[in-house]
């Protein structure tokens, strides 16, 4: 978590998810059109990775609805009227939030009413 969303943030946190996940096949990555994900940099990771970016054309948010319904329900259902004292607690909060709730607990509507670690448990 940092005050702005640079190139380097963006990259650390996908390698994180790479090593964390270790996908098997191909993956698709959703982005908007933020610079960070248009540079040649990302471009070369996500080859490198067998990973295959996917940003859609201005005001056409269909493609990243996941992703826009994340940071709706993480606003709406943990940060939204909080003020942290630090980043620190700030970040360990939201960590919380995805990490313990959002992905082993709380049931998403667009996976059949079960978590996401639920789904891929099943899945597998």
């Amino acid at each position: 978590m940092k005050p702005s969303l640079s190139k380097e943030l963006a990259l650390d946190a996908l390698l994180m998810a790479v090593w964390r996940r270790k996908p098997a096949g191909r993956v698709v990555v959703h982005s908007d059109q933020g610079g960070q994900y248009g540079s040649d940099e990302f471009k070369r990771f996500c080859q490198s990775h067998n990973l295959e970016p996917s940003m859609s054309r201005r005001a056409n948010c269909w493609d990243n609805a996941v992703a826009e319904s994340f940071f709706s329900s993480l606003k709406k259902e943990r940060i939204r009227k909080r003020i942290y004292k630090t980043r620190v607690l700030a970040r360990a909060d939201i960590f919380d939030y995805i990490e313990a709730f959002y992905n082993r607990t709380r049931r998403h509507s667009h996976l059949g009413g079960i978590s996401p670690e639920a789904f891929e448990s099943a899945a597998a």
